[in-house]
């Protein structure tokens, strides 16, 4: 097996879901009570900021919860980024912070983060868990009316998209953890490190919409496949 140097980790919302945090394009997910056009875009948040935020202030209770907290899955990622001597980037599409409670440090959230909030107004964005309203005043410039999740909605650009790209096409292996592979750019991640050369693998409960671009496959709860499968590569390092 030739050298692994640089690795790349995607996770979705599989990994989290053994948390007791609800997926989104599950059958029983959150986009099936809920449309994405109503609650989950800009024009949204124009038309109805009111709806927007409830939206959001109930997922944020969720998270804030004791009940939820990183699984076996979460830790064992933070554990061999901490092990690892080589580049390490963990690329999450989850707007939790199961990773960091977990102790993931080399991490890029390029959907947001439900626990900030972002001034429209000043652009300053900050640490958030309590509910916000429409006229929640920013901490930063005291001006209400701007201030809303620090989260990507449909239609807006992913965060980070070009640190992301430059570790993809340096990485050696790429893994995908707990993601549907439908939603894209993260979808085509697994293309970009192809392309590459590296070595790709997919952890998942079943396989996703892009299974076939994958060399490897394991499938089976997240908070069992993946820290045997970390533990099985750590070892042959």
């Amino acid at each position: 097996m030739a050298e692994t140097r640089s690795i790349v980790v995607l996770t979705g919302a599989g990994i989290s879901r053994e948390s007791g945090l609800h997926t989104f394009r599950d059958a029983d997910g959150i986009w099936a009570t809920v449309n994405i056009e109503d609650v989950a875009t800009p024009e949204a948040f124009a038309r109805d900021p009111g709806r927007v935020q409830d939206f959001y202030n109930e997922r944020r209770r969720g998270l804030v919860d004791n009940k939820i907290a990183p699984n076996p899955a979460h830790l064992a990622l933070a554990e061999f980024e901490t092990a690892f001597a080589g580049d390490f980037l963990l690329v999450t599409q989850n707007i939790d912070d199961l990773h960091e409670r977990a102790g993931s440090r080399k991490l890029i959230h390029m959907h947001g983060e439900l626990a900030k909030a972002r001034c429209g107004n000043c652009g300053k964005f900050i640490e958030w868990r309590e509910d916000l309203f429409t006229d929640t005043a920013c901490p930063a410039c005291d001006q209400a009316g701007g201030m809303r999740p620090h989260v990507v909605w449909f239609g807006e650009m992913p965060f980070e998209m070009d640190r992301i790209y430059e570790a993809l096409e340096a990485c050696d292996l790429f893994v995908s953890i707990g993601t549907s592979g439908n939603v894209y750019p993260a979808a085509g991640f697994v293309q970009a490190a192809r392309m590459a050369g590296a070595r790709t693998v997919e952890l998942n409960l079943e396989p996703s919409e892009g299974a076939s671009l994958f060399e490897e496959a394991v499938y089976g709860p997240a908070g069992t496949v993946v820290p045997g499968w970390f533990t099985d590569l750590a070892g042959s390092l």
